[in-house]
């Protein structure tokens, strides 16, 4: 196994350097103990207590949870956020927790990754362009889930790459060899990632949440912070970052799409045909805190936690579950609340999350820490409101007295502490943190032990504390371009993916002249259905008769005129596959296989898509 091969010193950890009163402190002192030890224990090869059939090493699950609902998977987004927490305390100086060795940690991940990297999956190949890094989840085994799923999710593959950038860091901090090291073993998997971001970028995904198929501010702020951060490493190591050079589209894209002059707020998601909602959530606060870079200025393309429209944000997100949720108790400003992802959200009843609520923290947390860096507070009209919600004598202005400052950024500091404070008052007494929090009742509810929970505590707990994550280039003359005018450009990537096989990936076939078939299934289900396909080639099962079929097409920007079902398949060129749909019954788990069977002529490798679009009949579910 790969090994990092570095030094760590334990660095005493004082989470009371916004503390305002000894209770308070000595809750997120033992909760920051707990957290962190409860991450560490949902990944496999850790000295862990789940019992049965654990995750494989490396692989982190996203909650012990095996029924109502059953999270017992890894995520490719979930699993980056983690061990970004993770690695952030290997820099801060954090050896081990209990037994657990962080940097054996890390090194389960990177090899777990690297093999996950190759999977062939229902998102696609990694071969020959990518596209199965899109995939979001997977059996904790390592294996593909094949059942339907909001696919693919494009935020994964950037998170990722970040991720491993910041392994890279830890080891230019503790070990002399770091340039070799990194470039032989992380910048392949690093440079797999960021293909992807470079290519699909500009392409419809699925939000953090699943639900919404569109452009997600919380997916491009990580995919600009990606493609920028890759710009610097590529410098460091004397590498090339050819993906990178799409940075600028998209900061340009950031800065003219997302922002809701009417409303004040940044919109979670836009390109979002399918829903009806306000776009009113915490996904930016939750891409906010992801950009954050203690050295950048307020104004930076990457939407800082410090920046006006952020703030704005803020202000709207929380007063608009103010009164949604029975516990809040129609709390005014500036009592902080319990926070949900968004208004209008019915998931097991829409209730308040743990992570939605921390960030609402951790957001003030690096805003007021950039404040107080910068030594300067700009209040605008934009964000006037929010200043004036948490300190009534704000007025628009530049602020650069001590005093002043000192005003402003302590009552962003209160006003933190109170979400940490209702995180506090519903933690139960053994500091299991699960996914949500009941809206009526207090209780925790929905997924046990949820990762994302632990991880969020663990760092509003660390910026709380000081303690800043090392800057990944929001400042760097990368950050500082930005298109004009916004195109739809894209890095075509096709034919670059190579495995990392210096992290033990496995070797895959990569034939040099494919075709990419776009399967369209033309067909109008109701809720509760789904299509597949099945067929003679083993990216599509291998039999016509397989049962259950393992390739599910999406759904993407269904309409009523043209309720089109797809996938895309790269098949090698001039060869013929014979393939039937498969109409699924999700809720009696049947399925349906027409009765005949279809033919298509895979063409040349000639660069276009081959395009086949089927009007199938199906008999009645069994």
């Amino acid at each position: 196994m790969l090994r990092l091969t570095v030094v760590f010193g334990l660095l005493a950890t004082a989470y009371a350097q916004y503390g305002q009163n000894a209770t308070l402190d000595n809750y997120i002192a033992a909760q920051y103990n707990i957290s962190l030890a409860g991450a560490i224990q949902n990944i496999g090869g850790m000295n862990n207590s789940i019992v049965g059939d654990g995750p494989s090493p490396g692989a982190v699950l996203a909650s012990p949870s095996t029924v109502n609902p059953n999270y017992f998977y890894t995520w490719t987004r979930d699993s980056a956020l983690t061990y970004l927490m993770i690695t952030d305390e290997l820099i801060f100086g954090t050896e081990k927790v209990g037994n657990n060795s962080l940097q054996v940690a890390a090194e389960y991940y990177t090899a777990a990754q690297a093999f996950l990297q190759t999977v062939t999956n229902p998102s696609g190949t990694f071969w020959p362009a990518g596209e199965g890094l899109g995939e979001p989840k997977f059996y904790s085994n390592l294996t593909r889930f094949n059942d339907a799923w909001g696919r693919p999710q494009n935020d994964g593959p950037a998170f990722r790459a970040t991720t491993f950038m910041e392994i890279a860091e830890a080891i230019y901090q503790r070990n002399p060899n770091a340039p070799r090291l990194v470039a032989q073993y992380y910048w392949p998997l690093i440079l797999a990632d960021l293909n992807y971001v470079g290519q699909y970028w500009n392409t419809s995904s699925y939000d953090p949440w699943e639900e919404v198929n569109g452009n997600s501010f919380f997916s491009t702020t990580a995919q600009y912070r990606a493609l920028i951060s890759g710009s610097v490493w590529a410098e460091r190591l004397n590498q090339t970052c050819k993906p990178c050079e799409q940075a600028p589209e998209i900061a340009c894209f950031l800065k003219n799409n997302f922002w809701n002059e009417t409303g004040n707020y940044l919109l979670a998601n836009i390109n979002a045909n399918q829903v009806n909602r306000s776009q009113i959530g915490t996904d930016p606060l939750l891409g906010s805190i992801h950009a954050f870079d203690i050295n950048a200025t307020c104004d930076a393309t990457s939407m800082q936690p410090c920046n006006s429209r952020v703030l704005a944000t803020h202000k709207v997100v929380v007063d608009s579950f103010r009164n949604l949720y029975p516990i809040n108790d129609n709390a005014t400003a500036p009592s902080a609340v319990a926070v949900g992802r968004y208004p209008e959200d019915t998931y097991y009843g829409g209730n308040p999350w743990y992570i939605t609520t921390l960030v609402c923290a951790e957001v003030l947390y690096d805003a007021a820490a950039q404040f107080r860096k910068n030594g300067t507070i700009t209040v605008d009209n934009t964000s006037l409101a929010f200043f004036q919600d948490i300190y009534p004598d704000a007025k628009v202005g530049n602020y650069s007295d001590s005093a002043t400052l000192a005003n402003y950024t302590n009552a962003m500091i209160k006003y933190a502490d109170g979400f940490v404070q209702v995180v506090e008052k519903y933690t139960p007494a053994n500091g299991t943190l699960n996914e949500q929090i009941n809206k009526t009742t207090g209780e925790p509810t929905s997924a046990i032990a949820l990762t994302w929970s632990f991880a969020a505590f663990v760092t509003a707990a660390e910026r709380r504390a000081g303690k800043y994550p090392p800057s990944w280039g929001a400042t760097s003359d990368y950050a500082s371009n930005v298109t004009s005018n916004c195109s739809a450009s894209s890095y075509n990537a096709t034919y670059s993916y190579v495995p990392a096989y210096a992290d033990l990936a496995p070797n895959i076939s990569m034939p040099l002249c494919m075709k990419e078939v776009l399967f369209i299934c033309n067909y109008s289900t109701k809720p509760g259905t789904n299509i597949y396909i099945v067929g003679d080639n083993e990216l599509l099962g291998g039999s016509l008769s397989l049962d259950p079929p393992i390739e599910v097409l999406r759904p993407g920007n269904i309409t009523a005129d043209y309720p089109w079902w797809n996938t895309p398949v790269w098949f090698n060129a001039s060869t013929t596959v014979e393939y039937k749909w498969v109409l699924q019954n999700q809720t009696a788990m049947t399925f349906a296989y027409e009765n005949m069977t279809r033919t298509v002529d895979v063409g040349q490798c000639d660069g276009e898509v081959q395009r086949v679009l089927d009007s199938p009949a199906f008999p009645s579910p069994n």
